[in-house]
């Protein structure tokens, strides 16, 4: 996948290029399934997929007053619409300069002429340029004028539940992990680098390892049954997520006990996917009843994970064939 992270850097046209434009937050099975019509056209069309997208996302610049938090990091969407088997990604860089752009400024300049858009996919619900005015009808209708095609694709879902980035971020947030996996169709997944926390697991038998992460979206408090990537092995464990209400610590933490697992990870990098919340977090009376807890927990995650293999964004080349 060619990368462009400013919309200078297109010297010339892409080559029949077939183009969807949206933040792709989650990039969950709606995204997938509408950059799988991006690959199948421009294949038809003996051209290039294009996937156009905004960094930052344009809630964190414009004064909108609501609190948006990402499923994925920058990194982690480039990493899965490339590996949905895009042509070409462009990045462009939101700031109110840009916000103020009108859509028919956008769809001339960028679109047409920088670009080389010769058909057009948005979500049914898409908008775009100053004021949110690049809609279906305005593209259709900018189409006609400069010779590009339009496809509004429907809402894309189980036919119970809408694919979107919102149930996804509601289910996140409730803990439901195990089930925003029909949604995304890949385990909710967060990377971190293990930190020192009040080392209080060794002395309740159970080590873990604190993370510190760059990831916005969080699950809800609770403990879960996780896969740990450690490099290229993968471990079962054990994690926490809340604020330590038996110590009274105070501030979020990520406490994750990797099952048969022996070795200094201060420093490194490491993967957790989340397959099943076990239960809230608990406040309990002393240390005594808290390491009980926890090792009736460990056995329920070993229980949990016992035959589990990780979904991952490799899945995503999976039935993507379009020869």
């Amino acid at each position: 996948m060619k990368i462009f992270r400013d919309i200078n850097e297109i010297q010339e046209k892409l080559p029949r290029a077939v183009v969807t434009i949206g933040n792709f937050d989650g990039v969950h099975l709606g995204h997938r399934e509408i950059f799988r019509r991006l690959k199948l056209d421009a294949a038809a069309l003996g051209g290039v997929s294009v996937v156009i997208t905004f960094e930052p996302h344009p809630l964190k610049v414009l004064p909108v007053g609501k609190d948006l938090r990402l499923i994925n990091t920058y990194a982690e969407k480039e990493t899965l619409i490339e590996a949905s088997g895009i042509d070409y990604f462009v990045s462009i860089p939101f700031t109110q300069e840009f916000a103020a752009i009108s859509a028919d400024t956008f769809v001339r300049e960028v679109l047409v002429e920088r670009i080389g858009a010769v058909k057009v996919i948005i979500g049914y619900d898409y908008a775009f340029g100053r004021n949110r005015e690049g809609n279906a009808e305005f593209l259709r209708s900018m189409g006609q004028e400069l010779g590009f095609e339009v496809q509004v694709l429907e809402p894309i879902g189980d036919g119970t539940t809408v694919y979107s980035s919102s149930n996804v971020r509601k289910m996140i947030e409730s803990g439901n992990v195990r089930d925003v996996v029909s949604l995304l169709g890949r385990h909710f997944s967060l990377g971190g680098v293990v930190v020192h926390g009040f080392h209080r697991g060794k002395g309740l038998g159970f080590p873990t390892a604190n993370l510190k992460t760059d990831k916005e979206l969080i699950p809800g408090f609770g403990v879960y049954a996780v896969k740990v990537r450690i490099g290229d092995a993968v471990y079962d464990g054990a994690c926490n997520i809340g604020d330590n209400p038996t110590f009274q610590d105070g501030g979020t933490s990520i406490e994750v006990f990797i099952f048969d697992y022996d070795g200094d990870l201060y420093g490194q990098e490491v993967r957790l996917y989340f397959v099943e919340r076990l239960r809230g977090e608990e406040r309990f009376a002393d240390a005594d009843a808290l390491q009980k807890a926890i090792a009736k927990d460990v056995a329920r995650c070993r229980e949990i994970l016992a035959g589990v293999s990780i979904i991952e964004y490799r899945e995503y080349l999976k039935g993507m064939d379009i020869s």
